[in-house]
């Protein structure tokens, strides 16, 4: 990866695509739109919207709401990276270094992970933009039945 101010060069199409998921989560609450855009040298060139916009680029359409669709084969590719984004680093990495029994067990007796991970949001007495709102609202932000 190069960062050259507003743009983040990738050789990797599916890199590119999870640096630009990751920046639209973290820059939603300023309102910044990543995409990916094709780079000069048959590369992949992350970068906001009005960046694209000045270049008059148009993003590919290449980057997914989420990631419920996720492949095993993008999996192997994502832990088998030399140098793995951030964000994916300690995804994986939390994961990795847990007790085989315990994943074994959350697995096999379908602990709902989201509930663990919503709950843990509520105790910290943050709304989903992750600003402080008091822990009675955090629970009823984060702890509402579907």
């Amino acid at each position: 990866m190069k960062n050259d101010n507003y743009l983040d060069v990738f050789d990797d199409k599916q890199k590119a695509i999870d640096h630009a998921i990751w920046l639209n989560f973290k820059y939603s609450i300023a309102g910044i739109v990543f995409g990916v855009i094709n780079g000069t040298e048959r590369n992949f060139v992350v970068c906001e919207e009005a960046t694209a916009n000045e270049m008059g680029i148009s993003f590919l359409d290449i980057v997914p709401k989420n990631y419920s669709k996720i492949s095993y084969k993008k999996l192997d590719a994502i832990r088998q990276d030399k140098e793995p984004l951030p964000h994916w680093e300690s995804i994986i990495g939390m994961v990795s270094v847990m007790d085989g029994e315990i994943l074994r067990f959350i697995f096999k007796n379908k602990i709902p992970l989201d509930r663990i991970i919503r709950h843990e949001l509520a105790l910290r007495g943050f709304d989903e933009n992750y600003r402080w709102c008091g822990f009675d609202t955090a629970r009823g932000i984060w702890l509402k039945e579907k």
